[in-house]
């Protein structure tokens, strides 16, 4: 067997093992990321969610997450406002093609894939590499990447799968009991350890053409039939619209959300291709049904995915399923429901302080909360607020500590593995907070070889001094909804928080006046403007020569501040991005018409 030493491992190429790898690689840590699969990104790329969720506002766009939003919007042809569950939609090969040419641009990253782990090498307390079937690496920091937390199971490292009951963090949303049947949770409780993943499908608009027909697969058919009755098949297919008249099926309405015997994705390698295979056909079905019910017109996007061996995704299937859930660590601290709700008449959630109480957060995110368990309805606890012109979740934080073992030494986790509770889990679980996660998880693995000390021991505030300054990619661990990277303050209003967090603002913005946003407009239209209640704005004007009624959102604090205070109504021009499948101009200016 190879013998390899290295002083990073990452493994997992997935969206946060990929942010470890290259940023623990640009600090200049000697790294090794070893991956399963030929694309980098996981849940972005791979997994085929290319319509992320979260950390959409402008201030939030920071770190690795902003950098890759800057790539796409350079490479993507046709833009990105395409769909109307995000404002981020793109051709997975786009992606993977960003997050590859990040890792070839660094000599000091070797990046092999094709490989899973086979056995965690453990002495005492201390993970000292990962056995691979061909070759064994020794290292330094060691960091799980991987989809499912499979360093955790074989390290024996402490870990969670499941629920947790409302007496262990008094979580609001948690259940009571695990076993009682009177408990209102009990049925999802038990037939969900954790939240169903998804097979993603994309799906190709022929036009006048006739698509290739779609097979049925050798299942019973899922029942498929009120998938879009709520929306209709409309607003169903654009949901996901892809540029290129493509569309990304991800639809968790009686759709492709498949959760059968769950339990079969920690068990033998066996389990988990029997669940892979299980899960493909069912989003094979549901594509049957689709092109069945709405015609020859839609089929498969045969071209987006590559074929892999071990995978019965590629073509138009992506290469695995989209895990909404992982093994979760049992870390220094551990992410409960409480600490992403807003604190009493607040906007945001409070600051995580550690032991010496010191502010320890290095990742921000603001996704309301969402689970997924096919049949059944999770009532969570609100944390989602009108901001520009639209919901959104009220801005949280991930400390440091759920990231580093309670039990272990020498290992980071850096994906939805870290220690966090099933409930949180529905919030941190997105791929933009895993990217940023991802990345903090790199910088601390190099911050511990350059000061000589063990992911325990490293100082937090070294990781987000490091983290706010980093040359390349800087990231925010404080979340402000006015506070641009942009600004001159940035790093120092950051710090002010860091350093004195009963400065920080309960209603998210920071004091002093804020810089403009510069964008480049794709249109501009003039019409009449409407605030039809707070956070509720409208634009009446002419789309093609036809009258037309228009919601304005906004992703910048600027153009938000100016849609709060105009008059009403009021003649005025609006620039931005136009996005039919939302029917909204996503704005980047607006003005009072004089003319």
């Amino acid at each position: 067997m190879e013998q390899l030493k290295t002083e990073v491992l990452v493994v997992g190429g997935g969206t946060g093992g990929t942010a470890a790898a290259v940023q623990a690689a640009r600090r200049g840590a000697k790294t090794l990321l070893v991956s399963e699969f030929p694309w980098l990104g996981g849940m972005l790329t791979a997994a085929g969610v290319s319509a992320p969720d979260g950390n959409e506002l402008a201030a939030f766009q920071t770190g690795l997450w902003g950098a890759f939003l800057r790539a796409l919007a350079q490479r993507q042809p046709g833009g990105l406002n395409h769909a109307w569950v995000s404002f981020f939609t793109y051709e997975p090969a786009v992606g993977a093609a960003i997050f590859a040419d990040w890792v070839k641009a660094l000599p000091n990253l070797t990046w092999r894939w094709g490989h899973r782990p086979r056995a965690v090498l453990r002495q005492g307390d201390r993970i000292l590499g990962v056995d691979f079937e061909h070759f064994s690496v020794r290292a330094q920091i060691t960091i799980d990447g991987t989809e499912l937390g499979d360093l955790l199971a074989l390290g024996e490292v402490p870990l969670r799968w499941g629920w947790e009951v409302q007496s262990q963090w008094q979580e609001p949303s948690a259940p009571r009991s695990l076993s009682d049947p009177q408990d209102p949770l009990y049925p999802i409780v038990q037939r969900y350890p954790v939240q169903a993943p998804t097979w993603v499908v994309l799906l190709q608009d022929y036009g006048d053409a006739i698509a290739p027909l779609i097979p049925p697969a050798p299942i019973e058919p899922p029942d498929f039939s009120t998938a879009w009755a709520e929306h209709g098949a409309a607003a169903f297919l654009n949901y996901g619209r892809l540029p290129g008249n493509r569309f990304m099926i991800n639809w968790p309405q009686q759709g492709n959300d498949y959760g059968e015997a769950l339990q079969r994705l920690i068990g033998s390698n066996a389990d988990r291709q029997d669940f892979w295979q299980a899960a493909r056909w069912h989003t094979q079905q549901f594509a049957h049904f689709i092109q069945t019910q709405l015609g020859r017109r839609y089929g498969l996007a045969s071209d987006c995915f590559p074929k892999v061996p071990s995978s019965p995704g590629g073509g138009a299937y992506a290469l695995y399923p989209y895990y909404r859930e992982s093994r979760r660590l049992i870390g220094l601290a551990t992410v409960s429901e409480c600490d992403i709700l807003p604190a009493v008449e607040a906007q945001v959630a409070p600051l995580p302080l550690n032991s010496q109480g010191e502010v320890s957060a290095i990742a921000v995110g603001n996704y309301p909360n969402d689970h997924h368990y096919p049949g059944f309805e999770l009532p969570l606890a609100s944390r989602s607020l009108r901001w520009g012109g639209r919901w959104t979740g009220i801005p949280f934080t991930i400390p440091y500590e759920a990231l580093v073992p309670a039990a272990v030494n020498g290992l980071l986790a850096c994906d939805k593995n870290i220690s966090v509770s099933h409930i949180a889990n529905g919030a941190t679980r997105l791929q933009p907070v895993v990217l940023s996660v991802g990345q903090a998880a790199g910088m601390a693995a190099a911050l511990c070889l350059e000061q000589g000390c063990a992911p325990r021991t490293l100082p937090v505030r070294s990781l987000q001094n490091a983290l706010l300054q980093d040359a390349i990619a800087p990231l925010a661990v404080v979340p402000c909804f006015n506070l641009l990277p942009s600004a001159a303050d940035w790093v120092a209003q950051q710090q002010q928080y860091l350093d004195y967090p009963e400065r920080y603002p309960l209603d998210g913005n920071a004091p002093g006046n804020r810089p403009a946003y510069q964008a480049e407009p794709a249109v501009r239209i003039a019409g009449l403007y409407h605030r039809l209640a707070p956070q509720q704005y409208q634009l009446s004007c002419l789309i093609d020569n036809k009258p037309s009624v228009l919601a304005l959102v906004t992703l910048h604090p600027t153009v938000e501040a100016q849609l709060k205070t105009l008059p009403t109504p009021a003649a005025v021009v609006a620039s931005g991005s136009l996005n039919l499948s939302g029917n909204w101009l996503l704005v980047t200016d607006i003005y009072i018409n004089e003319s």
